[in-house]
Order: structure tokens, then C-alpha cells, then sequence
């Protein structure tokens, strides 16, 4: 069956990535950059939040949490995980969000931006931000490199299992277009009334477009936003031409 993308990886999304992401590292580096720019509490919101592993972490730090995602799924994980913490959770896409007033920080993690494949959607998603920043606001957010697509993904395949169920990941880049295609076969296992195990077969397109430091650069400035600095992960290190994810902090005008 054919889904809309992580309506049926929403099942199994936690249980395949948390050996793959340093969920707790993440959090720790980017509560110490808000830190650094005096943001030790308030209104912080989740651009792409997910299942709201990141938002939740942030909550337990102290932080006010808005999630906004366009997946009612994830957002149905992200909900359950957030058991009484207060956060508020959106089902809006990013590149339309609305909010009821300023932030002092955004956040957007795990290549959500990777995701806005149109230069002037993600333009769009960044004049958003600048609208919605307090004053001395900053934004905090990731991207898959250039080298993660050609080197790493390309066209390679990818899959794992567990008890719960597994998943077949085929990646297609094309250099041309900067577009990385992946096709996702998930198989979901199905509660049943017999000591048969039975799987359902989900099928799921992901689309990214892998940019460069300086387009982002680029599209930030041409929404108002001012590049702070460009990152080796969620590390303070120097990017490099073999790092797979570079990390951005910006900041804005306040202007509304």
C-alpha cells in the first residue's frame, strides 16, 4: 500500500533511529548554544518536530516547547510522548506555519530542511522565522550534506529489522538536480488474534535536495536572517569537504 511519507514509517521511526541519532548529545549541544545566546528558557519552537524526541528533551530542560509538523502520524508519537509536559503540538508544514506570537528560538533537526526541495519554499520557511523571532532570537537547524548524498546515500539500499517489523530504504541521487529520492518498503507487524505473525506492507516516497553551506548562506540572507556559524554536526569542530551534516545557527531582525 502506497502512504503519504511516515505514515506507516511513523510506527517504527523511534525504534529504527535511536542507535542511529544522539538524540540526548543533540539536546545537550543545542540547550548550550541557546545558552550562549541567553536563551535559558521560554518559547522555543520545533520546525519538522517528529515523533518530539528533541521537543520533549528541551521540555525536561526547561524550555516552553512548541512542535509544528505536517505528519498527523508523527505527530500522534510526539503526543503520546509528551505525557502532561505542556508541549503544544501543530499539524502545519513548515513553509506556511502560523503562530500566536514571537519565539525566542527555533529549532529544526534530523535534515527536516533537506526536505524543502523548491530554493524559494525554503526562503519562505526563513522569512517565517525572522518574522516570529523576539529580538536577538536565534535559529538552530541541520542538513544532510552534499557528501552524504553522493557518497553515502547515492544509489544504495539500506534496511534493518526488529521485532516489530523492518524496512527496505532505495536511494536514487541525482547529481543534476541536487534530489535525492528515497523509496521505502515498511513492513509494520499486525496484532492478531493468532499465534501467527503477520506483516503489513507499506510503500512510502521521501524526497531531499542536498544543498550547499553557501546556499543556505544565501537564502538566509535573502530572508533577513544572519548566518552565525556553520558547524561539524552537533559539535563545536569546523565543517569539513567529508562531513556528513552541518549544523547552522542564525539569527534575525525581530521585524514583523
Amino acid at each position: 500500500m502506497q502512504t503519504e511519507p511516515y505514515a506507516a514509517l511513523s510506527l517504527l521511526y523511534d525504534t529504527f533511529m535511536q542507535d542511529d541519532i544522539r538524540y540526548d548529545d543533540w539536546a545537550l549541544h543545542i540547550r548550550s548554544i541557546l545558552e550562549k545566546n541567553g536563551i535559558n528558557d521560554g518559547l522555543v519552537c520545533d520546525l519538522g518536530c517528529g515523533s518530539g524526541i528533541i521537543t520533549a528533551k528541551l521540555a525536561g530542560m526547561g524550555y516552553d516547547m512548541i512542535g509544528i509538523d505536517s505528519s498527523p502520524e508523527m505527530l500522534m508519537q510526539a503526543r503520546e510522548r509528551a505525557d502532561g509536559s505542556g508541549i503544544l503540538y501543530l499539524n502545519q508544514d513548515i513553509t506556511s506555519f502560523e503562530l500566536y506570537g514571537t519565539v525566542r528560538a527555533f529549532i529544526s533537526t534530523c535534515d527536516v530542511i533537506n526536505y524543502i526541495i523548491k530554493t524559494e519554499d525554503l526562503e519562505r520557511v526563513f522569512r517565517l522565522v525572522n518574522n516570529y523571532l523576539d529580538p536577538g532570537g536565534i535559529f538552530i537547524f541541520d542538513i544532510h550534506t552534499r557528501y552524504y548524498y553522493e557518497k553515502i546515500c547515492a544509489s544504495n539500499t539500506f534496511s534493518a529489522v526488529n521485532e516489530d517489523g523492518a524496512y527496505i530504504w532505495e536511494n536514487d541521487y541525482d547529481r543534476d538536480t541536487g534530489e535525492n529520492r528515497y523509496n521505502v518498503t515498511i513492513f509494520v507487524r499486525e496484532d492478531t488474534e493468532s499465534d501467527e505473525e503477520f506483516y503489513g506492507r507499506f510503500e512510502e516516497e521521501h524526497i531531499e535536495k542536498a544543498y550547499s553551506a553557501a546556499e543556505i548562506k544565501s537564502a538566509a540572507e535573502s530572508s533577513g536572517l544572519k548566518v552565525i556559524s556553520v558547524t561539524d554536526d552537533y559539535t563545536d569542530a569546523t565543517l569539513r569537504p567529508d562531513s556528513t551534516r552541518a549544523v547552522f545557527v542564525v539569527t534575525g531582525d525581530g521585524s514583523l
